[in-house]
């Protein structure tokens, strides 16, 4: 900690950092003082104080306090709201012996407030995107004396769609500026925005110094589909921890397990996007004070929260990616603790689970979810190992202590306590047997085979059939076995000891309805290739159809040469009943062709002749065409008619208006 400023070492050394992550050793070097620099880093790596650290010298200087709080120094961006308050707070009191005021711009919070806090002046201030440029249009903040700027989780902003929001940020920032950028991966876009706002940017990867969430233990548990939620409960109860998140992939399991842990005994809140940012701050601190140890919660917590006792990730629900199930994942096993993580799979998840692993590239022990008695087992290990039972008595019990030895035996005592014990502790769920294995079909046993006078070509079919023999002859679907179709009968299977009832209930004329008779087998029936499983000719229809003698057809072409007359030269077609006739271009009265042709004159279209009332008085255009109960063409209708004479007047007899 040589290379870190005295009041900051201070501070670490308060908190109980002995020792620097390797994020924060590789930020700090002396070579990179003042330098742009460009980190990828896994989640939970404790990039947060790297940054914080790396910072202090071009905010700092050669003073180890700050001067009194005017304009920002320093500016870190963040993409969601509990990152941002999470950064706020680490560098709160990173930067307490420092003497620096911490202000934050986010969403969901009272932007007069912030205006207030801006306005009496800051030395860091931690935004999101959006908030920040609202701030900065309306003239709030000034960044004119900005220093550093840190983007943490910058492929998340890009992801979120903060693209514009961040390059209108950085352009009104110094160009003499620090610029970090924090992200857990580097694709182009963020190799991008370090080439178009950074200088000389140094790249900084620590990912590859340890295995990918190398503190967390991944757990897949195998369990009944029916058991999801029970087995949510045995392995909250199985761990323990202190705190626990439980994630789902939609606000409507949050409600409901939410209500069914707390109906359950376990101190619970909830974590989604449609609560307030008070409440979201409410339920984060609730688990910070210890009064509540399990939050529920969709994926707007897979990033940005950081609970000192969080030892447990549940995934309730299958993530969609397995980027989703890292960031899941790292809310635990951050900063050298350990953690675990536990994957819910039911059958029909499975092979997603196994992708999800692969692609994140972790190895997961696949067991099954623990079971009421794995539970009882591990409490009394944990009530055995309690230290309670190796402390002196103090003086304050000492007096009740004898009481209770002079009044009851040893195994009353032990009884009464292990009854309060497990009053405090919800009841494990007794879980079903788990069998992702498919189950063999049992035999059917000894049958006797019938015919049914129907089959395909009288459209039987087997889920038609099945409910017909049910019910004539007063058996069970288990007690029919086969169901062979044929084009005109069909064979079915009934279990021998079934046979006598069935025919008792069906009679003597063995009539299963009106039109289907029953007839008995002396073995099973030898079943034809059905016929649809032929093999279906390719030979063209026209070329098949055609007799082998007929000679074959002239081309087009060439027929036009045999005859070269001009069309209208050519004969008339005569029409033979039956035959369609000949299709002629419409062709108007009095056109040469027609006279050429011997057609009779036709009359005028009257489309395009001036329309007559029956009167002879010349009548108005055509009333428009549109939806019938279209306003304009009703007032365009109702003028016609007090007009007289127009036709598609409501009311009126006018088929025009009628066919509308």
């Amino acid at each position: 900690m040589n290379t870190v400023i005295r009041t900051l070492s201070d501070a670490l050394e308060e908190r109980g950092y002995a020792t620097l992550t390797p994020v924060q050793k590789a930020v700090t070097k002396p070579e990179l003082v003042g330098a742009d620099l460009l980190v990828s880093a896994q989640t939970g790596s404790g990039k947060t104080l790297g940054f914080g650290l790396a910072i202090a010298p071009t905010l700092l200087r050669d003073a180890e306090v700050f001067d009194a709080a005017g304009l920002p120094l320093a500016l870190v961006i963040a993409p969601t709201r509990e990152l941002a308050m999470q950064v706020k707070r680490e560098l709160g009191w990173l930067y307490a012996k420092a003497g620096a005021v911490v202000t934050s711009c986010v969403g969901g919070m009272d932007m007069r407030d912030e205006r207030r806090a801006l306005a009496r002046g800051a030395h860091i201030v931690v935004a999101t995107p959006g908030r920040l440029r609202d701030h900065l249009m309306r003239g709030s903040i000034d960044l004119g004396e900005v220093r550093a700027v840190v983007l943490d989780e910058a492929d998340e902003m890009l992801d979120l769609g903060f693209r514009e929001d961040l390059e209108f940020i950085l352009g009104e920032a110094p160009e003499e500026r620090q610029t970090l950028l924090f992200s857990a991966t580097v694709p182009k876009s963020i190799a991008a925005l370090a080439q178009q706002y950074q200088k000389d940017a140094i790249r900084v990867d620590t990912k590859s110094e340890h295995t990918q969430h190398a503190d967390i233990e991944y757990r897949a548990l195998s369990v009944s589909e029916r058991d999801t939620e029970n087995a949510i409960i045995n392995v909250l109860r199985f761990y323990e921890a202190p705190n626990a998140i439980v994630f789902c992939n939609t606000r409507a399991t949050v409600n409901r397990l939410t209500t069914r842990l707390s109906n359950r005994g376990f101190s619970v809140v909830a974590l989604s996007g449609e609560l307030s940012q008070s409440e979201r701050t409410h339920a984060l601190q609730a688990m910070r004070d210890g009064r509540a140890r399990v939050c529920v919660a969709t994926d707007v917590a897979a990033r940005g929260i950081d609970l000192p006792n969080l030892d447990l990730v549940v995934h309730a629900e299958l993530p969609s990616g397995h980027e989703t199930l890292l960031h899941r994942s790292g809310r635990t096993g951050r900063a050298g603790r350990k953690g675990v993580s536990t994957l819910i799979v039911p059958p029909k998840s499975r092979k997603k689970a196994e992708r999800l692993l692969g692609w994140a590239k972790l190895k997961a022990d696949w067991s099954e979810a623990p079971s009421a008695d794995a539970v009882r087992a591990r409490d009394e290990e944990r009530m055995l190992a309690d230290p309670a039972w190796h402390e002196e008595i103090s003086e304050s019990i000492e007096a009740t202590v004898e009481t209770l030895a002079d009044r009851f035996t040893a195994r009353q005592l032990a009884a009464a306590y292990l009854r309060l014990y497990q009053e405090r502790h919800s009841v494990p769920e007794e879980l079903s047997s788990y069998d992702d294995k498919p189950k063999p079909r049992p035999e059917f046993g000894p049958s006797v085979w019938f015919s049914l006078s129907t089959g395909r070509n009288q459209g039987a079919e087997p889920r038609r059939l099945l409910p017909m023999l049910c019910k004539a002859g007063q058996i069970t679907k288990g007690d029919v076995g086969a169901i062979r179709l044929q084009p005109d009968v069909s064979f079915v299977e009934i279990r021998e000891s079934s046979v006598p009832a069935f025919l008792d209930a069906i009679g003597p004329d063995l009539s299963v309805e009106p039109g289907v008779t029953l007839s008995r087998l002396d073995e099973a029936p030898t079943v034809a290739k059905s016929p649809r499983s032929a093999p279906v000719s390719r030979k063209p229809v026209a070329e098949a159809a055609a007799p082998t003698d007929a000679a074959p057809r002239k081309p087009r072409a060439a027929e036009r040469a045999a005859d070269p007359a001009p069309r209208e030269e050519r004969p008339a077609h005569d029409k033979a009943p039956g035959e369609r006739k000949p299709r002629h271009k419409k062709r108007h009265a009095g056109s040469p062709s027609d006279t050429a042709a011997g057609t009779p004159e036709r009359k005028p279209n009257a489309g395009y002749a001036k329309r007559k009332s029956p009167d002879g008085k010349p009548r108005g255009p055509k009333p428009p065409v549109g939806k019938p109960n279209s306003k304009k063409n009703k007032a365009r209708a109702m003028a016609a008619g007090k007009k007289g004479g127009k036709t598609g007047a409501p009311g009126s007899a006018s088929p025009q208006y009628n066919k509308r």
